[in-house]
């Protein structure tokens, strides 16, 4: 806890300033496309960006599953509208706390403690399928990063026992990534698997040369005293649902 926010830590990321900001028994919603009015949620963001550095403005972009990287080079303003469209952003400036915000996919924070390089990417199956992880690296380089030296950490994201998924979602997968996908019972008289989305996103880092790559394994679907999950809520039949917020600055 940091004041009222409740915030996972990555060992993997060692002392940069970072975390994975769960709900606080839904008191803090940190989305605009959640519920709360738009000046409630930017305060929120604002306050968590406070506790993780003090007097640094939240850098995030308008996720749309992409697998698009901005580099911040000036802060933008954190608004309902007007931000840049990319689900990963990247920065070598003190000062700016990056973020990502999310309800099942993996918010994936990277590090490169010696050159003073970070980034934050939105990664949900298409995403990292699409390439963000990867972009996001190449970005991290472009500013000095060395991929040797770069840490990920994999925040919270549905895991495998709770992600079900049929014939037609594995017909987007490669032999290559059959390790991702354990049976599940039949359902109808159709085939199901568990579908293991950090395993993903982790072989995707490895075999894109990372070597510190760390996954702090927590459930959003069944950890519903923490996270929002998207497909908790609609299981539910609720109306809406909230996201989370990772972030990560330049310590």
């Amino acid at each position: 806890m940091a004041g009222d926010f409740d915030i996972a830590r990555s060992e993997a990321l060692g002392g940069v300033p970072h975390g994975f900001f769960g709900h606080s028994g839904e008191r803090h919603q940190f989305g605009y496309g959640g519920p709360g009015d738009a000046a409630s949620v930017g305060a929120t963001r604002a306050a968590a960006a406070e506790a993780l550095v003090g007097g640094a403005p939240l850098v995030a972009p308008h996720q749309v599953h992409s697998p698009d990287v901005v580099t911040v080079i000036e802060a933008w303003d954190d608004a309902a509208t007007g931000r840049p469209t990319a689900d990963a952003v990247v920065t070598a400036r003190r000062g700016i706390v990056l973020g990502i915000v999310t309800a099942d996919c993996a918010p994936v924070l990277f590090a490169d403690s010696t050159r003073g390089v970070v980034g934050a990417a939105h990664a949900g199956w298409r995403g990292a399928q699409g390439g963000v992880l990867e972009n996001t690296i190449a970005a991290m380089e472009a500013l000095g990063a060395r991929r040797a030296d770069i840490a990920a950490a994999i925040g919270p994201t549905i895991a495998r026992a709770s992600y079900e998924v049929d014939a037609p979602f594995r017909s987007h997968f490669t032999p290559e990534d059959d390790a991702q996908f354990t049976p599940a019972p039949e359902r109808d008289g159709s085939a199901r698997w568990h579908f293991d989305l950090p395993g993903y996103i982790a072989a995707r880092l490895a075999r894109a040369g990372l070597e510190q790559v760390s996954d702090i394994a927590r459930d959003t679907f069944s950890d519903s005293e923490r996270y929002y999950s998207y497909r908790r809520a609609v299981q539910r039949g609720e109306p809406d649902y909230g996201r989370q917020i990772s972030l990560i600055a330049i310590g």
